[in-house]
């Protein structure tokens, strides 16, 4: 016969982790639908959810980590982003995030050592090549950053980043006559283009071509402000020389009523068409 206390022992219900793992997916599936609309608190909230339900699947540890870099949270979204690649090696997709990851993170090196992690996978991934190339610039290697831009543009021919950037360290080179034919090739690509645009424009009024570059400079900043924005300029990787350049260039009284005007319009917000 059995102890008495034997028989206090509650009832456990069998648990079904196959619902359990349906259900964290369709979280993650909510937490996707809530990025997109910005939503990041209550995506995130939903994706650390789902990782819990679903713990041995990769993609909701990948969404989470995805959603971590998006909320600057780096060291949260590397540590999601790790367990993702120890439960799914061979998807090329989160070694690239990692390098992504540490790019932000300004480690330079593990950004490159991941980004090749990736393309050893997926090897002609030309957005994983662009930012391969980003990273040998922050480097201070334009022979190797150069290289990985032509094979992400030898990829993508409508990928006017790449052609931008080799513009970008021409430039540097003390090349400007060949920086100006990228530029304006990469304009050519994407009429919207507004970086390559500006730069021709700068690098125009620069050699003495005042009236194309002010013309093309006004063009640009009215399509958008933000590119008149030095820090912003240096973020996407603007050299030294081109900064010391465009400075002079948005300090032209032309192009500094052009910046408010086009400052002003950005924070304006449109007349209520309502009576």
């Amino acid at each position: 016969m059995q102890p008495a206390s034997a028989q206090l022992i509650p009832h456990t219900p069998q648990v079904d982790l196959t619902k359990l793992e349906q259900q964290g997916l369709g979280l993650l599936q909510e937490a996707t639908q809530l990025a997109q609309f910005q939503q990041f608190p209550l995506a995130v909230s939903r994706a650390r959810l789902a990782t819990q339900l679903a713990p041995k699947a990769p993609e909701s540890w990948a969404v989470l980590g995805s959603l971590y870099l998006q909320t600057n949270q780096l060291d949260k979204g590397i540590s999601s982003l790790k367990r993702a690649q120890s439960l799914d090696p061979r998807n090329a997709a989160i070694p690239f995030a990692l390098g992504s990851a540490y790019f932000q993170k300004t480690d330079y090196n593990q950004s490159i050592s991941y980004i090749q992690t990736g393309l050893k996978l997926k090897p002609n991934t030309p957005g994983a090549l662009f930012d391969l190339g980003n990273a040998y610039m922050m480097l201070k290697k334009p022979k190797e950053a150069i290289e990985s831009y032509q094979k992400a543009f030898s990829q993508d021919k409508e990928f006017w980043p790449a052609i931008n950037n080799i513009g970008l360290l021409r430039y540097e080179a003390g090349d400007p006559s060949e920086a100006i034919k990228l530029w304006k090739q990469a304009v050519l690509l994407d009429a919207k283009a507004v970086e390559p645009k500006l730069a021709v424009a700068i690098a125009l009024y620069s050699k003495g071509d005042r009236a194309q570059g002010l013309a093309l400079g006004e063009s640009a900043i009215k399509m958008d402000s933000r590119y008149s924005d030095l820090k912003f300029l240096k973020d996407n990787l603007w050299g030294t020389r081109l900064l010391a350049d465009a400075q002079k260039f948005f300090a032209l009284p032309k192009i500094q009523a052009t910046i408010a005007q086009a400052q002003s319009e950005r924070t304006t917000p449109p007349d209520s068409l309502s009576q």
